[in-house]
């Protein structure tokens, strides 16, 4: 739909989307354009065409917002569409493991909790702006975190590592283990979770040979220990799951903070998604 940049209309749409954010929801829009149909960006007069639309979308329970926040409030003369993805049920326990950003396809939302809804990553849909501005916002998130988290997880899910499939050989005894005590109710099970990221560098590169591995757990500043054991205990432990190989001759493992690394540290280095890691034979 053209539309011309001093029209009243113009002026309506982007007044109705100033107050929305990234991960905002619209809980009323209950469908979603199948897949196939991705590249068809949805507008105001094809929305009215009920009958064509009836066979190319599916019922969902809601659309989240995923495009960025400075995107969103932008003219639509300028940025005319949005992205939008949809609300999927789940139980207490995929909530839980989508918070703690375990299953990458998903998007946890704050204001969906309740209702056992995550959003679904795999599946995005661009519409239109005018359409928006039609739609009753619900508010995703209230607080920074809760946005750093949302907006975490998006980019999280652009842009895990493809790691080598040796190096995935390398850490599949210390991805069991961790995916083991995770959830339990341990010491070790707690020191994991407490465990802000797990990063790690190749140098000089993933494609030397020989590379020497850094492994860094990147713990929250405020805790030092576990039931009075420091992370020494709990690394000496991880460490032993790590055997150097082929061309991985040398593997360092460090407990951290944050403070603790420099920039270039965590600009060189890839988070480690232990949950989902796999070959590409596999």
């Amino acid at each position: 739909m053209q539309l011309a940049a001093e029209s009243p209309e113009v002026q309506q749409i982007d007044e109705a989307l100033a107050a929305w954010t990234q991960g905002d929801l619209a809980l009323e829009e209950r469908w979603f354009i199948h897949a196939a149909d991705a590249s068809l960006a949805l507008t105001s007069e094809s929305a009215q065409a009920e009958g064509e639309l009836q066979s190319i979308t599916y019922e969902v329970e809601g659309l989240v917002v995923i495009t960025q926040t400075c995107d969103i409030v932008r003219s639509c003369i300028e940025r005319p569409y949005v992205e939008v993805a949809p609300l999927v049920e789940g139980t207490a326990q995929t909530i839980q493991e989508v918070e703690r950003g375990r299953r990458p396809s998903y998007a946890f939302v704050p204001a969906a909790k309740d209702r056992l809804l995550v959003a679904d990553l795999d599946r995005v849909m661009t519409v239109e702006k005018s359409v928006v501005a039609s739609w009753e916002r619900t508010p995703g998130c209230t607080t920074d975190p809760e946005r750093r988290h949302l907006a975490r997880a998006l980019a999280r899910k652009r842009s895990r590592v493809a790691f080598p499939d040796d190096f995935v050989a390398l850490v599949r005894k210390l991805q069991d283990r961790l995916q083991q005590k995770h959830d339990k109710d341990t010491e070790e099970g707690r020191a994991l979770r407490s465990l802000r990221e797990i990063r790690v560098r190749a140098a000089p590169s993933w494609d030397s040979n020989p590379a020497e591995i850094t492994f860094w757990f990147i713990r929250d500043a405020a805790v030092e220990e576990f039931a009075g054991k420091g992370w020494e205990t709990y690394l000496t432990a991880w460490k032993k799951l790590l055997m150097p190989a082929g061309r991985f001759r040398t593997i360092e493992g460090i407990v951290v903070t944050l403070d603790d690394l420099t920039g270039r540290d965590y600009v060189e280095s890839d988070p480690l998604d232990l949950d989902h890691l796999s070959t590409r034979a596999g």
